[in-house]
């Protein structure tokens, strides 16, 4: 929090007198969200209050670039706060997140949308409020190309909106430049947290009330790779395992090459570790595999899911892209023998958007967009007839559940997730909300689960 608070008295101060609102868009992953907490955290701290999309002042945008539906998003959205810009409303415009690593976005910004305030990358949240300040303060603003840093920035504040449930970042950047993605590119190399920061910040957390976390990192088993001595993502999830008050453990993506023995024991043996694994598959045929760079065969990923599946209670969840260049039938035919044979709880399904700067961009694709869309149903279609037998098997089995509060679709009945992650609805009161309690499944409704608290 150090490089807040040369800025936080000055903008308290201006703030006590025009009681500035902000409004965070936050475009992309679980990474993104977790980042934009932080930049709430410190815009809480340096005075402004959260506001509404419709009387905020500023305008934060967390922009993310896997997608290219985000840009046309950023920049309609731009478009919009232009006006108010020109009739001099005391409106400012902060574009941050992995969209501006891209020098092409940068350049549009700059030739196009002169009248936003603030542009930073990634790894620039430490110039944030010195940024800021300027730009509101002092009127200036510096649209530049920042380029990732390795540094890792401790002690930020963070905003967390649920009481009950908090995200806490383990690593950043990654090593594997799958040919679809552009987050090597925007996000940089590996760079592992040191394991004392993140007990730290579990540890406040459950001090806090938090009952659930979400360890977050594009590779998280990659974690400690780049540390001198050997330290490990599995010995960094026991060491998590022994604080008080953190009762169910998540942690998403990891991928399915660095997934080792090790890590499954520690998952068999923990009594917080949810029973919902997160396991990329992409593509269910080995030679597109090989053009996505993912470094395992179908038959490698098929194995370790059915390792997988043998823990007690466990679900699988997965992303799948369809329609990756030049794509066949045939190998769109072994992605969906996949999906039958190891059968996901969950799955994340796309059509596979090209990224300017990534490897697969550069290849020829003949598969048309009605095939690829076509793809799609069918997988959604395979999907949803395998679902309700999948449901079907919790039906009268117990597991524990976050109460998190009223169903939205029946105020009679409360609402949390399972530890499969599956949505449980059942009678309660407010007096449970934030606990953990045992919920046996009285029957399947597809999207969600009915059943009683055992008491």
């Amino acid at each position: 929090m150090k490089f807040v608070n040369s800025f936080k008295d000055k903008m308290k101060s201006y703030n006590g007198e025009h009681k500035l609102k902000y409004y965070i868009d936050t475009m992309g992953c679980q990474m993104n969200e977790n980042d934009s907490l932080k930049y709430a955290g410190i815009l809480e701290s340096m005075g402004f209050e959260k506001g509404e999309e419709d009387n905020s002042n500023l305008y934060l945008f967390n922009t993310c670039c896997v997608r290219e539906n985000a840009e046309n998003t950023l920049f309609g959205r731009l478009g919009m706060l232009k006006k108010r810009k020109m009739n001099n409303e005391e409106v400012y415009i902060a574009i941050v997140g992995c969209m501006t690593q891209q020098e092409h976005i940068l350049e549009k910004i700059k030739t196009s949308y002169r009248f936003v305030d603030v542009v930073l990358g990634t790894s620039c949240m430490s110039l944030f409020p010195e940024k800021l300040y300027n730009a509101i303060v002092n009127s200036k603003k510096k649209i530049e190309y920042i380029d990732v840093s390795n540094a890792l920035e401790e002690e930020v504040p963070i905003k967390y909106e649920d009481k009950y449930k908090a995200s806490v970042s383990i690593i950043y950047g990654c090593n594997n430049f799958c040919t679809y993605c552009i987050v090597p590119y925007v996000r940089g190399r590996e760079r592992s947290r040191r394991p004392e920061d993140i007990v730290k910040d579990v540890k406040k957390l459950a001090q806090d009330g938090y009952k659930e976390i979400m360890l977050l990192g594009q590779n998280v088993n990659s974690y400690g790779n780049d540390f001198e001595e050997k330290y490990n993502f599995p010995m960094l999830l026991e060491e998590l395992e022994k604080i008080d008050g953190i009762e169910i453990i998540r942690f998403m993506s990891p991928h399915p090459k660095d997934f080792k023995d090790d890590l499954i024991e520690v998952i068999k043996k923990s009594k917080k570790i949810a029973r919902q694994i997160h396991l990329p598959l992409q593509s269910g045929n080995t030679e597109v595999l090989k053009r996505m760079n993912r470094k395992y065969t179908k038959e490698q990923f098929v194995e370790l899911a059915l390792k997988l599946k043998q823990i007690s209670n466990i679900s699988l969840s997965t992303d799948i892209i369809v329609g990756f260049p030049n794509e066949t039938e045939e190998q769109f035919l072994d992605t969906l023998d996949v999906v039958k044979t190891v059968e996901f709880d969950q799955i994340y399904m796309f059509i596979y958007s090209k990224r300017n700067g990534t490897v697969a961009a550069r290849m020829e694709d003949e598969v048309t967009y009605e095939e690829k869309v076509d793809r799609l149903e069918r997988l959604k279609k395979l999907y949803e007839e395998t679902l309700p037998a999948l449901n079907a098997k919790m039906i009268g089995n117990t597991y524990k559940v976050l109460v998190e509060g009223k169903s939205k679709n029946n105020a009679e009945l409360y609402t949390g997730r399972s530890s499969q992650n599956k949505v449980v609805i059942f009678e309660a009161d407010d007096s449970y909300i934030g606990k953990v309690v045992d919920v046996k499944i009285d029957s399947e409704h597809l999207w969600y689960l009915k059943g009683t608290i055992v008491k």
